[in-house]
């Protein structure tokens, strides 16, 4: 696997314009600056625009970044109330209520380091109001080092790593011709060659669906090991996983998730924190309840981070939390998620290649295809020309810029304007409508090339 860190002097020769440069030219206030929309964030903004959520009518969103959360075949029947004692309308802890803090270590201890000396505590777990929360309490900790992140990755990361100043955020680019996967031998040249005392990654990652898992897993773990350089691991689609026969992913358990955890020797000294929630895993986002799992010192001061940037997450939802972390409610949703997300990956993989999308590497994990255009007539080989195409139908993508992070804007030309990221988070009867509807837009300019 060959990565490298962006030197700006071997950028793509041809710019395109920032996704933020197409919103409002209104300017901010004195002593205020424009803060850009996330991907997922500027094109829903954009379909507001043309009518979604009050025009009446059905749009089909192949952009979101949530899962559906209705009921799924096998899956746990959803939750419906709440009872909330007088109790639980008082703020919670900074750091989340006690017992859900036992309750994720617990879960953790229980998938990943069974028969392991070293196990994770409620001390080793801090609670925040949402994935973005315990990002921004993580990055509010941090000292002033050297990040790496990878590209493509998360659209949020760019605004998070430019905003929190304290560090500097060195990106390191995916190898297309290596199916955006990374070795551990690479990954270490990169730390010691960029002196990186941090990286900061989702796995499996979005938008390429890509994960580490197994011995590749455990080589990462040893690296940040021996460099001592903290790996932060955003898990949020760690159940969604999608090994088929004659695969070989590294993965364990039955069914099969991925975790870090599973390979720390030292839940105190080893240099790996991780961030979950309920959000994807579970299907409960708009519970916003995350969790931050590292050694102790790490939870203390991303705890002391919270008390300032949001003030701890709501105390009935936590309460929610503990019973989606029985374990056997867990397997079943996982199991549930696997089967009906799996068929919805074979759905949108088939039908984006029969109109001409090209998947250089197919998803091993989330629930996101991340697609080449170059194939499809002009002038839909670019992402933000396909997404505004899409929009007259009702349907909604992710341009492929977005997920080049590029704090700051250091960088003056924007790589992937060729790709576009499909997700399959809504139901089946959702793609399907939404792929009739894109398969019209291409064929309409086919005809107009021809």
């Amino acid at each position: 696997m060959t990565m490298r860190a962006i030197d700006p002097t071997s950028e793509p020769a041809a710019p395109a314009p920032a996704p933020a440069a197409r919103e409002s030219a209104e300017p901010p206030l004195p002593g205020f600056r424009r803060v850009p929309r996330t991907g997922v964030i500027y094109v829903m903004h954009r379909a507001e625009q043309l009518g979604y959520g009050r025009d009446g009518e059905t749009w089909f969103n192949l952009g979101q970044g949530s899962p559906e959360v209705g009921p799924l075949p096998g899956a746990p029947p959803r939750r419906s109330r709440l009872e909330l004692p007088d109790a639980h309308h008082a703020y919670a802890p900074i750091g989340g209520i006690w017992e859900l803090r036992e309750r994720v270590a617990e879960h953790y201890n229980a998938l990943y380091r069974r028969g392991r000396g070293s196990r994770y505590t409620a001390e080793n777990v801090g609670i925040a109001p949402g994935g973005r929360a315990a990002l921004s309490r993580l990055a509010a900790a941090m000292a002033p080092i050297n990040l790496g992140h990878f590209i493509p990755d998360y659209t949020a990361y760019e605004e998070l790593l430019f905003s929190f100043r304290g560090f500097i955020p060195i990106p390191i680019l995916h190898d297309v011709q290596a199916g955006y996967r990374t070795g551990a031998a690479g990954l270490r040249e990169e730390i010691v060659g960029r002196g990186l005392g941090g990286v900061l990654l989702s796995n499996p990652a979005n938008p390429t669906g890509q994960l580490v898992a197994g011995s590749e897993l455990a080589e990462w773990i040893e690296v940040a090991r021996s460099t001592r350089c903290s790996f932060l691991f955003d898990e949020f689609y760690s159940h969604y996983v999608y090994p088929e026969a004659g695969d070989d992913l590294g993965l364990a358990g039955d069914p099969p998730t991925v975790s870090a955890a599973a390979y720390v020797d030292d839940v105190e000294r080893d240099p790996v924190v991780i961030v979950d929630g309920v959000t994807k895993n579970w299907r409960y986002p708009g519970w916003r309840v995350s969790w931050i799992v590292g050694p102790r010192s790490v939870i203390e001061q991303a705890n002391s981070a919270g008390s300032f940037l949001d003030g701890g997450a709501n105390q009935p939802f936590q309460r929610a939390a503990l019973e989606l972390l029985d374990l056997d409610l867990t397997f079943a949703e996982t199991r549930a998620i696997q089967a009906e997300f799996g068929r919805k990956r074979r759905f949108l993989l088939d039908r984006l290649r029969a109109i001409g999308v090209t998947v250089e590497a197919e998803p091993r994990g989330t629930f996101y295809v991340w697609g080449n255009l170059e194939g499809l007539p002009l002038p839909l080989r670019d992402g933000m020309a396909f997404f505004e195409a899409c929009l007259p139908q009702r349907v909604i993508t992710v341009p492929g810029v977005f997920f080049d992070v590029n704090p700051g804007r250091r960088r003056a030309h924007a790589r992937y304007q060729t790709y576009s990221r499909f997700s399959f988070g809504a139901s089946l009867e959702q793609l399907r409508g939404a792929l009739e509807r894109v398969e019209r837009v291409v064929a309409a300019a086919t005809s107009r090339s021809e």
